[in-house]
C-alpha cells in the first residue's frame, strides 16, 4: 500500500494518443502535492520504455493502447516485469463495451474511470488505487451488472463452487452499488441475511471484502485469487 504524501509522492505515467489532451491532464496531475509524473507519452511502446527506467506506481493509460506486436499494455507491461498499477481511462461505456471492460479487469487493471468524470475525480481514482483500492465507475459497475444478469447462468458452477439463487441476486446488488439493506429490501430477505450471504461469497471467493467480490464477479469467476482493496 502507498503512503501518500509530499514526502512520498504517487509516481504516473500519463500515456494517452491525444497530445493535447494528455499535456494538460499531465499539468493538472503534476500540480497536487502527492502526485509525481514520472513521465508522459502517446504510445504503448514509449510507456515501456519509460516503465523500464523509472520507478512508478501507477500508470494512468487510454484504454486501446497495443504494442507494435498487437498485445495490450497491461500484459506487455507485466511481461516486461512491471509490478505496479494501472488506472484504464475509458471513453463513455455502452452496451458494447461491456465484454472488453470486463476483459481490461480481467487482465490486471486497477481501475476503470471514465473520461467523462472531472479532474478532480481522476485524482481521487488516482489516489484510491494507488492505497490498494479497486476503483470501477458506477457506470460500468451498472453496465456489467446488467451484462451478467443476461447470462443464464451466472457463475453457477465455477473450480467447483455453486451458487444458490440467493446468492447471485445479492451478487448483482453488489455489482449495482447497492447497500446490504437495499439488497435485502429487493429479494425479500433481512439485511442480516443479505450480511450471511456476502460472507458465504467471501468464502467462495477467497476474499474477505465487497470491493474484492466485485472484481471476482467482474472477472466471472469465484476461484480468483485475493487481491487487496481497501
Amino acid at each position: 500500500m502507498h503512503e501518500q504524501t509530499a514526502e512520498n509522492p504517487i509516481r504516473l505515467v500519463l500515456v494517452d494518443g491525444q497530445v493535447l489532451l494528455r499535456t494538460s491532464l499531465g499539468r493538472f496531475l503534476a500540480t497536487q502535492p502527492d502526485l509525481q509524473m514520472a513521465g508522459e507519452c502517446g504510445t504503448a511502446a514509449e510507456a515501456l520504455e519509460i516503465l523500464n527506467d523509472a520507478s512508478v506506481d501507477i500508470v494512468v493509460s487510454d484504454m486501446d493502447l497495443r504494442t507494435e506486436r498487437g498485445d495490450d499494455l497491461i500484459s506487455a507491461a507485466r511481461s516486461a516485469g512491471y509490478k505496479g498499477r494501472f488506472l484504464i481511462v475509458a471513453g463513455a461505456a455502452g452496451a458494447a463495451d461491456a465484454h472488453e471492460l470486463s476483459a481490461v479487469i480481467r487482465r490486471g487493471a486497477s481501475g476503470i474511470f471514465l473520461k467523462s468524470e472531472s479532474p478532480d475525480r481522476l485524482v481521487q481514482a488516482i489516489r484510491l488505487v494507488a492505497s490498494g483500492a479497486v476503483w470501477v465507475d458506477q457506470t460500468v459497475i451498472q453496465l456489467l451488472a446488467d451484462r451478467l444478469a443476461d447470462r443464464p447462468q451466472l457463475d453457477r458452477e465455477t473450480a467447483g463452487n455453486r451458487l444458490t439463487d440467493r446468492e447471485e441476486k445479492v451478487i448483482l446488488g453488489i455489482l449495482g452499488g447497492l447497500t446490504n439493506r437495499k439488497i435485502g429490501e429487493n429479494i425479500g430477505i433481512s439485511e442480516g441475511a443479505v450480511k450471511s450471504i456476502v460472507q458465504q461469497l467471501f468464502r467462495k471467493a477467497h476474499v474477505r471484502k465487497r470491493g474484492q467480490l466485485v472484481r471476482v464477479a467482474i472477472e466471472g469467476s469465484l476461484s480468483a485469487q485475493p487481491f487487496h482493496n481497501s
